[in-house]
């Protein structure tokens, strides 16, 4: 996956798409034997209160599911990323670690319609999964929006400027222009944000100003 995978571009908030694979399903490592899961990012960063949260909520009443093959279905997947909010929920996680593993869930429904669309399956089936990836990203919009409020930067990774772009990004899919076009004023006023970053956010203030138009 790391070493192979050629990245062919993002989507427009921030998903990775790779050639001949969804990386998306391979990031969350889930012990076989505990039941603890967590984003791979997040993994190894539990305390000891954390642990004993997980074995007395997760590891006594979890039942894995095993698997045999080298790749993971899309179902699967869905399991394991499940998993894994349940966990940075018992565990009470901060609300960035829970946002973003509703993005990600959201980006591997993403992926998921996306098979499914190329090999003409049911359209009832794609049409639940586009809703699920809907409530995802929802659920990722107001967890982050509430953690920049708390935390501290960088967050999972990103730093304020990609912060703010995603944030931005999925307040103008959920059609709260005020709000998205707050963020983008800021990136482009930003003295740490780059030329691509600043690029990106005047095209995201021309999509806003142009959604805007039809509301």
């Amino acid at each position: 996956k790391t070493g192979k995978a050629k990245l062919l571009g993002t989507d427009p908030d921030l998903r990775p798409k790779y050639d001949g694979i969804d990386a998306v399903k391979y990031d969350v490592i889930l012990c076989p034997s505990c039941g603890y899961t967590a984003l791979t990012r997040f993994f190894n960063n539990i305390t000891s209160g954390q642990a004993k949260l997980i074995q007395d909520n997760i590891s006594r009443n979890v039942r894995l599911t095993e698997y045999s093959d080298e790749t993971y279905s899309y179902e699967q997947a869905l399991e394991r990323y499940k998993l894994a909010l349940a966990n940075a929920v018992v565990k009470k996680c901060r609300m960035s670690e829970k946002a973003f593993i509703c993005l990600k869930s959201a980006w591997l429904l993403r992926g998921y319609a996306e098979s499914l669309e190329k090999e003409g399956a049911d359209q009832k089936q794609i049409e639940e999964l586009k809703e699920s990836e809907e409530e995802y990203l929802l659920n990722a919009f107001n967890g982050f929006s509430e953690a920049v409020q708390t935390e501290s930067m960088p967050m999972c990774g990103m730093d304020q400027t990609t912060i703010d772009f995603l944030i931005a990004q999925l307040a103008m899919h959920f059609k709260k222009f005020d709000v998205a076009g707050k963020l983008v004023a800021s990136i482009l006023t930003s003295p740490s944000a780059n030329a691509r970053t600043k690029d990106k956010a005047r095209d995201l203030k021309d999509e806003i100003l142009a959604q805007y138009k039809k509301t």
